[in-house]
């Protein structure tokens, strides 16, 4: 079997095992099923294999972060002011590329996966709150956990198909 066709039937499975996990909320954590499938993504993206989880989940888990003190900046210092907003946010981003510079961070296609991801979670997620401790509410937390859980399911993907289309 050729990798497309291998890796189509086992993403294909993953994906709904992933989704019964996440939708169905068998965790009871409300993770991100979407955040999920872009960190799998995300893992494929860089690499796939284990440079893949390398580059991807620790650039995830940065973007995360910088997004992450955006939404505290941003609902600590701008009042809602568009100006400042855009400040805050351009700032933030800066810093994540910056970030770049480390080895560890520089998958900055995979930073900003992350960024979005925990902004969306933060602005339209209900009781999301950036300063919670709590998953199910913390942007960052259920982000990362979602992302970190994606990326390994790529990897696993990534493995099973590759010993079919052996």
């Amino acid at each position: 079997m050729n990798l497309v066709t291998a890796l189509a039937i086992v993403i294909g499975i993953l994906g709904a095992v992933a989704t019964y996990i996440f939708v169905g909320n068998i965790t009871g954590l409300g993770l991100q099923i979407w955040a999920c499938f872009i960190a799998w993504a995300s893992f494929f993206h860089c690499g796939g294999g284990e440079a893949g989880l390398k580059a991807s989940i620790p650039a995830n888990i940065w973007g995360s972060l910088c997004a992450t003190v955006a939404l505290i900046l941003v609902g600590q210092m701008s009042g809602g002011s568009v100006p400042i907003i855009s400040v805050i946010v351009g700032v933030t981003v800066a810093v994540m590329i910056l970030g770049a510079h480390a080895p560890l961070l520089g998958a900055i296609p995979a930073a900003v996966y992350g960024y979005a991801c925990t902004a969306a979670f933060g602005l339209l997620v209900a009781g999301a709150d950036p300063l919670s401790a709590a998953i199910q509410t913390s942007p960052f937390l259920n982000i990362s956990i979602s992302m970190v859980i994606g990326a390994l399911f790529g990897y696993l993907s990534g493995k099973i198909a590759g010993s079919l289309a052996k």
